[in-house]
């Protein structure tokens, strides 16, 4: 009887392995953490972190499209953004930095569609890892 049940969860276990995630946003206090299963896409976990950080009243206010952001894995050591069909456990990380996709890119894309609107120019380089960067650096006492 008791090998039965372990062999039912361990096949449940199987099936739907699930992680707990934690996802930075730029320009956010702090993380948003929340469980997906390891098969969930990259551009499902992005519409979830969207909706959890409309929920929980952050600041600054994000919108709810997810495709005008990027998901990035700063331990991959990769400047690539992932792609939205991944699967969110194929890359074996747990920590995520979220981005607005750059400016221009979202332009030109409204451009496509007849409804461009010409924007400011950004300043500074636009690299996520940049600005993270200057932002971990904090003197000692």
């Amino acid at each position: 009887m008791l090998l039965s049940k372990q062999k039912k969860n361990q096949n449940a276990n199987n099936a739907k392995r699930r992680l707990l995630i934690s996802i930075n946003v730029l320009g956010s206090a702090g993380p948003i953490r929340f469980v997906v299963n390891e098969e969930e896409l990259v551009e499902a976990v992005i519409d979830t972190t969207l909706k959890s950080y409309a929920r929980e009243g952050r600041l600054p206010v994000l919108g709810n499209d997810h495709s005008a952001f990027f998901l990035y894995c700063p331990h991959l050591g990769s400047d690539a953004a992932l792609s939205p069909w991944d699967k969110i456990g194929s890359h074996g990380a747990r920590n995520f930095v979220l981005c607005k996709k750059p400016q221009a890119a979202t332009n030109e894309a409204a451009a496509e569609d007849g409804s461009g609107t010409s924007s400011l120019p950004r300043r500074g380089s636009g690299s996520w890892k940049s600005w993270f960067n200057l932002n971990l650096k904090v003197s000692s006492h």
